[in-house]
């Protein structure tokens, strides 16, 4: 079987497009590479979910934090200690035990027992507790002269937020909020190796890696495929948070690096 064709039978395998028998025997570089990175589909996916949905959470639960309500703001304190206080392999296992028994009672619950559901959501939680932390430190740290700017213009209320308060936010928090989304993708990788099991073996890259591992018994052909994906995931969120980034501080300052030029070197 050529590599075009192994490519074709195995890239969407992981969501049930393709070839339904994994290789048994014989196994290629092509088919390692191919099926691993049609496992990352499933990485991306618990990733991009989880990170869309936890950043619009995580900024409502760093508001409440800040809070002098303590109807708020003692829940918010609640819920961020529980989640970054417990490990997520932890948190993966008992939410998909919870699920379990609830879905014997109430049968709305049956597709949480799902990795493509119950484990988003466990993500989703994760992430949105830490980037609340991140985004509650940064809304410690504004600079108290803006605030005091916009109540000298009488800037007040919602226009408060969106102009100052949020825009500020986000620029002081985004170097470490680009860390969180660094490994909260890492962190795709413990899914199918928590509770939530592989339907139809159908699993994320770590899956396919430690098939072909068990069935080779080399470790080290599939393991660092596996790294040298998630090395260029990485790769691509630093440059799309990078962007962003760069965004947000479009209206600071950049500092100006003067190189030497030749002549100048050589006479040195």
């Amino acid at each position: 079987m050529s590599c075009l064709q192994t490519i074709q039978d195995y890239a969407l395998r992981s969501v049930g497009i393709g070839e339904r028998l994994l290789p048994r025997e014989d196994f290629t570089l092509c088919e390692q590479v191919t099926l691993i990175g049609s496992g990352m589909i499933w990485n991306i996916y618990f990733g991009l979910i989880a990170i869309a949905l936890g950043f619009f959470a995580a900024t409502g639960m760093a508001l409440a934090k800040n809070s002098s309500n303590p109807w708020l703001r003692k829940p918010a304190e609640f819920f961020i200690y529980v989640f970054r206080g417990s490990p997520l392999f932890i948190q993966m296992f008992f939410a998909y035990a919870v699920f379990v028994v609830l879905k014997q009672s109430v049968p709305f619950f049956a597709p949480f027992t799902s990795a493509w559901l119950g484990a988003t959501l466990v993500l989703f939680l994760n992430t949105t507790a830490y980037t609340a932390e991140i985004f509650y430190g940064a809304l410690q740290s504004i600079p108290k002269g803006d605030l005091e700017a916009a109540d000298a213009y009488g800037i007040t209320g919602r226009t408060r937020f969106t102009r100052i308060v949020w825009p500020s936010m986000l620029r002081l928090a985004w170097p470490a909020y680009t860390n969180e989304a660094i490994f909260l993708f890492h962190a795709t990788a413990l899914v199918f190796f928590s509770g939530f099991p592989v339907w139809g073996q159908r699993g994320d890259a770590l899956y396919y890696a430690s098939y072909f591992a068990d069935k080779t018994f080399n470790p080290f052909v599939p393991y660092p495929i596996l790294a040298g994906f998630f090395i260029i995931l990485t790769l691509v969120v630093i440059t799309i948070f990078g962007q962003v980034g760069k965004r947000l501080n479009r209206h600071l300052p950049q500092a100006v690096i003067r190189r030497p030029g030749f002549m100048r070197t050589i006479m040195r």
